[in-house]
């Protein structure tokens, strides 16, 4: 039900409707509303305020107003459906965010007013196609810096279009209004002029970043549609400008825009300096399509005449004769070009030869050594944008560079500009992050600044085909003729190629082949997977590997006995990131990567036969043996790895190797705690046909509880700790058994004499002859060695 305004008026309160807010609207009627005030009410009454149509009865004394229902429900409708406003935009804040929150860095002001000085040339290219009386007799186009260090002023000019009046309201007068977007758009309704273009701006507000370091900035055009020649002004902290019409004859242009920067205090030093300019055009404009000029200071060599005053009584040389001369060096002012227009992406790769590439390379990434390889590429579909990319000629200096995302190897440029060199892995993934290059794109997704590349598909596209380049050029570098080349790349960037089998599983397929290792049967040249595998037996299923810390403890690696008895290769991953690198490929050409030093290792022509019999034979050793050492290992068995060492430990199938270990405890902040866990189960294995294994096999059958052989278990346990890349818990410990073991041995086998036996000989010598007589004998001490509790190995 509706609701209804009811509300009884007494007569004396008629007069104070008036005054009520409802009744103030200026949509009441005055008749009605004088009605109410001086006639009182005689009959009923209609009106409307606020939208809402009341209507008001005199019962009796009272007067009744009533609000009618489908007014009311009208009302509620129009306010649910919203009303429309604009936008409102402070022009002082929004012109503050522009100059302090847009921008990373000051000089980006140049690159900017460049930009819009070339987009000026080419409209007025484009438009001289149909119209060639546009360009006048004002010159060539060209655009021309100018720094005034006593004035504290920059100037930038151009010989492009200018504006009319209306079009500096238009485009400097409106904040964020690109007159090239708008010409771009007229551009595609005139086929005629067809879309083949290099127009720079994009979001119009490229010329407020001149805000940045000046305090005023003047802007005198002439556009080749009018007579007349316009001043726009504005200051940095005001929210207005001036326009007005230049009347001085001698500051008139001819065509084109001239921009005049009044730099602020902090900004004077750094950007009238003409080398600075220089440097900031050959950064950032180097290949705009048009010659850049600045004006800069240089030297000659002149030659002036020497003038000399005659000395005491010689006469003065007739006005005729010629005077000696004498060089001097003066400086002079002039114009300068900063720019080269034809960058070498854009030409054509047939044209160019191989040092003007090297040459290219060395300039732009400041290199001395020529680069091992280079591409040349254009892309289309998608994605179009040209590219020059460079493998260099050494590796970084840097270790940290490795695992560093952001470089300044790879320099992007939109339309010839250049965006940046400052990029977290967009372009291209870590492990290819020694690659150097540039690219230039001209639809790439920017920030309005156009110093951030957003994320976005066009990104990872282009992204995916510069990878895709870079292996095509890494292979052919990997298949040419000159195999020192490849041999250098591997030298320089193998530890990068063997980061991207960890970090890139979907590349897999490209960066296998370019690995190289030392193996069993090439310990002085590395091979290829390829190689390994045209040198494996027919029965070989998989790829054996080793993981160790260098290249002469992998060769004495026990766990090699077998294999290379069996004439089976071992692949030597000796760097500390090969085996997290081989871990992560897993097979190759459907062959398995097989760790030698890890349990349950195959080798695929075992004798069942003789392995049945030595288990039965051992079964008794091996679990004496594991009852002796306890939790050191998870199990003891029989190995099939083994040919002269008496035992080895393997690690578990999915735990840390003893090298992963190793590399895991150095860490400057790794993990302790997850030592104990990763570390996984140790298994020693025995070698059933080693004279150790059986004296211990006879000890575990005849004298158990011998506490001789016990020790030598757990010495021989300690010995293989170290001789399968572990480390001890206490080394110290390991070494006093050893000098136990070593004393026993050694013990009175070379006549060494005590210092009381020594006297007490000399005592018998002295007694008479008949100890000269005495034979020495010569006892072996294993003939001697009795249990008992003189015994060195009791406890």
């Amino acid at each position: 039900m509706a609701p209804v305004l009811s509300r009884s008026l007494t007569p004396a309160s008629v007069s104070s409707l008036r005054y009520s807010p409802l009744f103030s609207s200026s949509k009441l009627n005055p008749q009605n509303r004088l009605s109410l005030h001086q006639n009182g009410l005689t009959k009923s009454t209609n009106f409307s305020c606020s939208g809402l149509k009341l209507k008001v009865d005199k019962r009796g004394s009272s007067v009744v107003v009533r609000c009618e229902a489908s007014a009311v429900a009208e009302k509620e409708a129009s306010e649910s459906s919203g009303e429309t406003y604009e936008y409102q935009a402070e022009v002082s804040r929004l012109m503050n965010l522009i100059v302090h929150s847009l921008y990373s860095h000051k000089e980006i002001f140049l690159r900017e007013l460049v930009s819009n000085a070339s987009d000026a040339l080419d409209k007025l290219r484009f438009l001289s196609v149909t119209d060639p009386s546009l360009l006048g007799d004002a010159g060539e186009l060209e655009i021309r810096i100018k720094p005034d260090p006593e004035k504290g002023t920059v100037t930038i000019s151009d010989t492009g279009v200018g504006m009319t009046r209306e079009e500096l309201i238009d485009c400097l007068g409106t904040i964020a209004q690109s007159g090239t977007s708008k010409f771009l758009s007229a551009l595609k309704e005139n086929k005629d002029l067809g879309n083949d273009n290099s127009l720079i701006g994009q979001f119009g507000v490229g010329f407020y970043s001149a805000f940045l370091v000046a305090e005023k900035v003047t802007v005198s055009t002439k556009s080749p549609k009018s007579d007349k020649r316009y001043i726009w002004e504005a200051s940095a902290d005001s929210s207005s400008y001036v326009i007005k019409e230049e009347t001085d004859p001698e500051k008139q242009l001819r065509r084109g825009t001239e921009i005049t920067l009044h730099l602020k205090d902090d900004d004077k030093y750094e950007f009238t300096e003409p080398s600075r300019i220089q440097g900031l055009v050959k950064n950032y404009s180097q290949f705009v399509s048009f010659p850049i000029y600045t004006w800069q200071e240089k030297s000659r060599t002149v030659e002036v005449e020497e003038e000399e005053e005659p000395k005491e009584g010689e006469e003065t040389p007739p006005e005729g004769e010629k005077k000696k001369t004498k060089t001097k060096t003066e400086k002079y002012w002039d114009w300068e070009l900063a720019n080269e227009t034809k960058p070498i992406w854009m030409r054509n790769p047939k044209e160019i030869e191989k040092d003007q590439y090297n040459e290219f390379y060395k300039k732009t990434f400041n290199e001395f050594l020529d680069p091992l390889a280079y591409t040349h590429f254009t892309t289309e579909g998608e994605v179009e944008f040209r590219s020059v990319i460079y493998i260099p000629g050494m590796a970084p200096m840097n270790n940290e560079d490795v695992v560093n995302t952001k470089t300044k190897n790879i320099r992007l440029y939109v339309k010839r500009v250049f965006i940046s060199d400052d990029f977290d892995g967009e372009l291209f993934p870590r492990y290819l992050s020694f690659v150097k290059g540039v690219v230039d794109s001209n639809d790439l997704p920017l920030n309005v600044s156009r110093e951030i590349l957003q994320e976005s598909r066009i990104v990872r596209i282009m992204r995916k085909r510069l990878v895709r380049k870079t292996f095509d050029m890494i292979q052919e570098l990997a298949d040419g003729e000159n195999k020192e080349d490849y041999r250098k790349f591997w030298e320089n960037f193998g530890k990068f190629v063997k980061l991207g089998c960890i970090e890139d599983s979907g590349n897999h397929k490209r960066i296998t082949p370019l690995l190289r290792f030392f193996s069993s049967k090439s310990e002085d040249e590395l091979i290829s997977l390829d190689e390994y595998i045209d040198n494996m037996n027919e029965k070989q299923n998989a790829i054996y590997y080793i993981a160790t810390d260098s290249l002469k403890s992998a060769k004495s690696a026990p766990f090699l006995e077998k294999l290379v008895q069996k004439d089976i290769e071992v692949l030597y991953l000796i760097e500390p990131i090969d085996e997290v690198a081989i871990q992560n490929l897993q097979t190759y050409k459907e062959k398995k990567f097989v760790d030698v030093s890890k349990e349950d290792l195959e080798l695929g022509d075992a004798d069942e036969v003789k392995e049945r019999e030595n288990k039965q034979e051992y079964i008794l050793l091996c679990d004496w043996m594991k009852q002796q050492l306890g939790d050191k290992v998870a199990k003891v068995q029989i190995s099939s790895r083994l040919s002269s060492s008496p035992c080895v430990l393997v690690s578990g199938k999915f735990g840390w190797s003893a090298n992963m270990e190793r590399l895991m405890r150095a860490q400057t902040l790794g993990d302790t705690s997850t030592l104990e866990f990763m570390k996984g189960r140790r298994i020693m294995e025995v070698n059933p046909d080693h004279p150790i294994i059986k004296d211990l096999n006879a000890a575990c059958k005849n004298a158990p509880d011998s506490s001789e052989a016990k020790r030598a278990v757990d010495l021989l346990y300690e010995t293989a700790l170290i001789s399968s890349g572990f480390t001890p818990d206490s080394p110290a410990e390991m070494g006093g058994k050893i000098y136990e073991m070593m004393a026993v041995a050694l013990g009175g086998r070379w006549g060494r004499v005590e210092e009381s036996d020594a006297a007490a000989d000399s005592s018998e010598t002295d007694s008479g002859p008949a100890s000269e007589a005495a034979e020495t004998e010569v006892v072996e001490p294993s003939e001697v060695r009795i249990e008992n509790e003189n015994d060195p190995w009791s406890s």
